[in-house]
């Protein structure tokens, strides 16, 4: 939430009145606070880059001075103004960044798949698609052109069975037999690993 100096005089004006027994009153506090509101939210913005943070900042500061006022009367309260923001905003950094820590290793547990393949993976697919080359060059040569024209180049069936002058019923038979081939070769090759 963005504080501006409307915010911060409306819990001015929540403040308790001043015949209530506080040890010390945060009204000098918080007047110098609404009279210096942008000097304190440009510090801060300089030091840490970001206006909406520097007055979320300040108004931080503000909540902190009607919850908590000085114990002691302040000698110089813009100083401690000052002072205040900037503790306040490299607390805040640090909270922020403790959370992205804590959040970005939520995301990515130690183990996780991280979607890359490792090399035992990779090895296993490199030697599956070494097997899916030995079963399809076993097959019979129409069966392999047929195949390979469909399930390699993506042909579709009426177009292979035109290029190559046989029936669609010709190029179904050759692509079941083609396929059931290399799934058989498949399967016998794992089970002799």
């Amino acid at each position: 939430m963005a504080a501006s100096k409307e915010t911060i005089l409306i819990l001015i004006a929540r403040c308790p009145p001043p015949d209530t027994v506080l040890p010390v009153t945060p009204l000098p506090l918080l007047d110098t606070l609404v009279r210096h509101y942008d000097d304190l939210v440009a510090q801060v913005r300089r030091r840490f880059g970001d206006a909406g943070f520097a007055r979320e900042v300040v108004h931080d500061v503000c909540v902190q001075i009607i919850e908590k006022p000085p114990a002691a009367p302040v000698r110089l309260p813009l100083a401690l103004l000052r002072r205040i923001s900037h503790n306040l905003a490299v607390d805040r950094c640090r909270a922020e960044d403790a959370y992205r820590a804590r959040v970005g290793s939520a995301d990515a547990p130690p183990n996780a798949d991280s979607g890359a393949p490792d090399a035992g993976r990779a090895l296993d697919a490199q030697r599956e698609l070494q097997w899916l080359s030995d079963a399809i060059e076993a097959l019979p040569p129409r069966c392999r052109t047929v195949f390979v024209m469909h399930k390699i180049h993506e042909m579709p069936q009426p177009e292979v069975a035109l290029r190559l002058g046989i029936s669609r019923q010709a190029v179904e038979k050759h692509l079941r037999n083609g396929v059931a081939a290399c799934l058989r070769h498949l399967e016998d090759m794992r089970r002799g690993r």
